[in-house]
């Protein structure tokens, strides 16, 4: 059987990530593709406590190394319990987040030392790196809008107080920090990483989704 694909989406908050990985999902079953879609930190039953643990609004705020630790512990469980047996069986695996993300926010914004990071990738991930990483970029200060008005919609609904998670809570400096490091991760790897502006319409970015996976790992 041939093997799957490994697609993940990467950029800051509020760029639209979890939208236009659910629309790529459909589109790939539509094209007659069996797809998994899953999300870091999370995607398996242990990962999806240690997200609680990690996101959970109110939570006091780890090290930015005891934090890398875990969402590798996490990114651990979602290859062995998820992704891979996925992948073995020929089903697209689409991630809204992976590795990049823990050097984007542990490293760059959180000051751990990037040689640590590369080395705990390569403990936990292994040769198991997505086929295609589609990084959203978009301008921090646009980005903050997005998401406070995701928050404010979900706080309406139930009727409560605004909620963020707590890398939310960080600012737009931090955003800003973020982005910067998903730029450079892109340009240092430009054979798996292609970069979308998330400025333009939802339409607009879904197409150019569509076309990268199309052209990146059409068989």
């Amino acid at each position: 059987m041939e093997r799957g694909r490994f697609i993940t989406l990467e950029g800051g908050d509020g760029v639209g990530k979890s939208t236009q990985a659910r629309r790529l999902v459909a589109r790939l079953r539509a094209a007659g593709h069996e797809c998994l879609a899953t999300r870091e930190p999370g995607g398996a039953p242990f990962a999806e406590r240690l997200r609680t643990l990690l996101l959970e609004h109110g939570q006091e705020a780890a090290t930015p190394l005891a934090e890398a630790l875990v969402f590798n512990a996490a990114r651990a469980d979602h290859l062995a319990a998820a992704i891979l047996p996925a992948l073995e069986r020929g089903v697209w695996v689409i991630s809204d987040r992976f590795a990049d993300s823990t050097r984007a926010y542990q490293g760059a914004a959180g000051g751990i030392d990037d040689a640590v990071l590369r080395r705990l990738e390569e403990i936990v991930v292994g040769p198991h790196r997505p086929d295609l990483t589609i990084i959203l970029d978009l301008d921090p200060e646009l980005a903050e809008a997005r998401w406070r008005q995701r928050a404010r919609e979900a706080a309406d609904e139930r009727g409560g107080a605004l909620a963020l998670d707590r890398f939310e809570r960080e600012g737009r400096k931090f955003q800003a920090r973020l982005r910067a490091e998903f730029l450079k991760i892109a340009a240092e790897d430009p054979g798996r990483c292609r970069v979308v502006d998330a400025g333009r319409s939802e339409d607009e970015v879904a197409e150019e989704v569509w076309r990268l996976v199309s052209e990146v790992l059409a068989p």
